[in-house]
This record gives C-alpha cells, structure tokens and sequence, in this order.
C-alpha cells in the first residue's frame, strides 16, 4: 500500500525539521524527544536513555514468538553546512551531512505505519541509536543491556548511498563496511639546532621513513585478494615560527580498514612492527597506540536472504550486487551479537558533487516512501506469526 501523501508530507517536513537542527553524539536531546513522542503518539512503547539519548520503540502485535530489531542512527557531523537550502543548519559548524535525518525520519514512518496497519504477528524494536558518527553510540546502548532489555532474533540496519536511484535498493550477502581503527606513532628523539644536527637525535627523518615504508603493508603484506587500507591522516612537529629548531617529537596518527579479523590483526602488527623498526634505525624512540574501533559489518546469509525477498516485494529496482566501502558503521556491534544485514537504500544522483560528509550533502525526501515501504514489508515478511 503506497504511503498516503499526508502522511509523506508530514514525514518531509519533520525530516527538515531535522535537519535545520542536528546535533552531534549524546547530545541528540532534541530529535530523541520528538522521536520518543512521535512513537508515543503512534501507541508505541517507548524506552529512553539506552546509550544516553538513545529511544527504542516495542511494538508487539499477536502472539508470535519471532522479535526483530530495525536501527537508523540520529546524530549529525561537526562541520559547517554550505548547501543554502531554506532548512539548512541553524547550529553553527553542525550538519546532517551522512542522510541520518532521512534516516530517523523513515524509521518513525515505519514505525507509525505499522502501528496503525499491523499486518504482522510478533515483535519489532525500533532502534534510535545516538552517536554513530566514531564516538561509539550502538557499544554503549549493548553496554547498557540492549540485548538483555530487548533479546532479538536478527537486527536490520539501513544506509542512504548516492548513485543509486531512491526507488532502488542493494541487498547483499557478506561484507559490506570495513572495520575502523585508529593508530598514533610519536617519534622521539632531542632536539637541537636546526644548523647543528649531529648535536641530536632528529625524529623528522624517521616520521618520513615510515611515511613511506607503511604502504607497503597493504601492498606487500596483505593478501591482494584481501581489501585493506593503511592512511596517515595527521602529521604534528616542529613550529613554523622557529624553523631554525629541530623539535624532540613527531607525532603521526591515521585509520586502518579491512573485513576480516585476520588482516585486522594485521595490520596493527604491522604497523607497530615499521613504527619500531624505523625508530631503532634513526636512533630515536616510538611510542605506538592503535585504539580499535567498530569490527566490520559482515551481512549475515539467512538475514540477507530475508532482506532481500521483503525488497523484491517492496521496490522496483532491486541489486544483489553492490561494493562494500571501507566507510566504518557501528551497526556492526549489534550485527556481531545477533545475525543482522544493512542494506543500501538510493539517495539519488549526487547533487553537485555532493557525497557523504561534504558540506554540500543534503538527504533525498525522494527516498522516503521506498525506505518506508522496505522497512515496512520487512517486518511483514519477518514476523508471519
């Protein structure tokens, strides 16, 4: 049944709504209390508080045994927003740049739809997961007994993607986001006087030593059918107001991805093993840290199967093929505990340019309905009693 015009309006105008007001992880207050009342006002139960601002809707129709999860993310990225748009940010150096909005937005819709409409037998939780965007929001709801408050046979989790048009979806078995990590090296040798060298220990030689050599990790270590990635994405040393002083420290930080535990382990060894190595080459000492992240979102076969035949009943335009990205998403704590699958829902072409995280990204209300109706058939599907 396609979603009567009303209900859709109002569903893109609170989505705007949204938007011109996002705010970062666990301090989503706003948008979980209208989330919270809007699934108050549709007869479902509310939880609050899971991971700080998290909500979770339970809605149980019939006696069926089966009990699913569905989760969209709600927290908003700390950059400026360039897009113009009339409900563009109001919070200075906040934006929904990754679609969350969109997301909250087509999991309420869901939610209210199925309050109203049933047509399932069992229990559906819906997921409002606060901080997602690195500061690990989906860890801290499972820390604060997710699964012992909610116990759940599969979690479904939902993602915009540009490219694909906002009728079409990509449902696909295996792995669909990397694991994300994050390491630091800081080169420490003493300083001296940038025309006296031989006077101390340089670390900028070493820094630039293992610059270079931790390329070869993905390019000569890692199994080349194995995707990885190996980035250094900070450099920190010296000052440009007295280039005459060779500083103590360098300090050098980066991510790593990959999709499997094996190259996972990997690469920390790796790079801790180069960070070593180098240091003891150019008579200076390192200190290395790698902080593990979110594990990879690996879809799992019976979940994706069933993604699949509720999208094939839903949308016109169905993939089962789709690359994986080396993006990182915390969905991948809860897909670890129970099986669970993450789709790809099209946002459309990317306006200007404009892709995930770019100042100029703006959701697609065009994707609205078809994320409804997916999520819709989903639990239709799922839960027959």
């Amino acid at each position: 049944m396609p979603l009567p015009q009303t209900d859709l309006d109002a569903l893109i105008a609170l989505r705007h709504d949204l938007h011109a007001h996002p705010e970062l992880g666990f301090e989503e207050t706003r948008t979980a209390e209208i989330v919270a009342q809007k699934l108050a006002e549709a007869g479902i139960t509310v939880h609050r508080g899971l991971g700080e601002t998290g909500v979770v809707g339970t809605l149980t129709l019939g006696n069926g045994p089966g009990r699913i999860a569905l989760r969209a993310d709600m927290d908003a990225l700390a950059m400026p927003e360039l897009t113009g748009l009339p409900y563009a940010s109001q919070n200075p150096g906040r934006m929904h740049a990754c679609g969350h909005d969109g997301h909250t937005v087509m999991l309420l819709g869901a939610a209210q739809e199925l309050a109203r409409e049933g047509g399932f037998n069992g229990t559906v939780h819906f997921i409002f997961q606060p901080a997602e965007e690195g500061r690990g929001g989906a860890a801290r709801m499972v820390a604060d007994g997710f699964f012992q408050r909610f116990p759940v046979d599969r979690v479904y989790g939902l993602h915009n993607m540009p490219g694909l048009d906002p009728d079409e979806i990509a449902v696909v078995e295996g792995p669909q986001l990397a694991s994300s990590d994050r390491w630091e090296v800081s080169f420490t040798g003493e300083g001296t006087h940038g025309a006296k060298p031989h006077l101390g220990r340089d670390p900028m030689p070493a820094a630039g030593a293992f610059l270079t050599a931790i390329h070869t990790i993905v390019a000569r270590v890692v199994d080349p059918l194995q995707p990885a990635v190996v980035s250094a994405c900070a450099l920190e040393g010296g000052d440009f107001s007295a280039l005459n002083v060779i500083p103590d420290t360098v300090r050098i930080g980066g991510t790593a991805r990959a999709y499997s535990p094996e190259v996972r382990d990997q690469l920390e060894l790796e790079l801790k093993r180069i960070a070593e190595g180098v240091a003891a080459t150019h008579g200076v000492t390192a200190a290395f840290e790698y902080r593990r992240g979110v594990p990879p979102v690996i879809n799992d076969k019976d979940a994706t199967a069933r993604a699949l035949a509720a999208a094939q009943i839903a949308l016109p335009k169905v993939r089962t093929a789709f690359p994986p990205s080396t993006a990182g998403d915390d969905f991948a704590v809860f897909s670890q505990e129970v099986p669970g699958c993450y789709v790809w829902l099209g946002n459309g072409p990317a306006r200007d340019g404009a892709l995930h995280h770019n100042t100029r990204y703006d959701f697609n209300d065009a994707a609205i309905a078809p994320g409804v109706a997916f999520w819709t058939q989903l639990v239709r599907s799922e839960l027959t009693g």
